[in-house]
């Protein structure tokens, strides 16, 4: 199986952080720090990606929190 960061998964279907964060009810900035590293994407909002873009969340790189 072939995995795929959040990022990849956004912009394969063209959206942008701004447009994903509407979707999803978030800010651009919890986004980015999601795609980044810098938070850690609850469940629920895993499986609201998912749903979303159409990957699997096994698909999907879930960047490690950093300090």
């Amino acid at each position: 199986m072939q995995r795929i960061s959040l990022a990849a998964a956004r912009v394969s279907k063209g959206w942008t952080q701004a447009e994903m964060a509407k979707k999803m009810g978030v800010s651009r900035q919890t986004i980015f720090d999601w795609e980044s590293g810098k938070r850690t994407m609850k469940p629920s909002y895993i499986y609201m990606f998912c749903g979303l873009t159409g990957f699997d969340e096994h698909e999907l790189i879930l960047p490690k929190k950093s300090i």
